[in-house]
């Protein structure tokens, strides 16, 4: 009978919304989309990578010396392959093929992806193949970033573009502070919500 008491105490210590966070956890690590929309999203990410690599000559031209080289991405269950053109761009490939590289994010938990992204770090990688190749991906990661005030003006005009932009890192900063300092707030040693 006293260990039923003491295990309900300690169950009304709990907070009903850490229950709730490892439920949604679990469910999140459980759902696996379907095939179709798994390669669509493949494709447009593809696209979009390309786009990225256009606006930077310097990326494509490093790519350009690792033509035909295959690299494969893998996460849980998810994995894509990439193949680099000689044009310096990206195009999926079937994923039988033998890679090049192999890189394979480790957390398994989009939480814990989602909050070292959020505290500005890169999450846990390994890396297993051409060691040049590694270096020049890594070198993409490092300096190749979306001019997304280029692509609004190109739309709406300069001035408009300017002000969006503006006006978007100021409430992308803002956010990052809010899920930063909650992150902190609920990391171990830290003061629980």
């Amino acid at each position: 009978m006293r260990r039923i008491g003491q295990n309900r105490e300690t169950m009304n210590n709990e907070s009903p919304f850490s229950l709730l966070a490892s439920d949604l956890k679990l469910i999140a690590m459980s759902i696996q989309p379907p095939e179709w929309l798994i390669k669509d999203i493949q494709d447009k990410l593809v696209l979009f990578l390309n786009h990225v690599l256009m606006q930077e000559p310097l990326a494509t031209e490093r790519m350009k010396r690792h033509a035909d080289a295959c690299v494969h991405l893998k996460w849980r269950h998810l994995s894509w392959c990439l193949k680099l053109t000689p044009a310096g761009l990206l195009n999926t490939v079937d994923p039988a093929i033998t890679p090049d590289l192999r890189i394979e994010l480790v957390d398994d938990s989009p939480v814990a992806v989602l909050e070292k992204i959020v505290q500005g770090q890169k999450p846990s990688i390994q890396i297993a193949g051409d060691v040049m190749l590694a270096a020049e991906v890594n070198w993409l990661i490092d300096h190749v970033r979306w001019d997304v005030e280029e692509d609004l003006s190109r739309l709406f005009g300069d001035a408009v573009a300017h002000q969006i932009f503006s006006t978007s890192q100021r409430i992308v900063g803002a956010l990052r502070q809010f899920v930063s300092s909650r992150f902190t707030k609920n990391a171990p040693g830290g003061a629980a919500l």
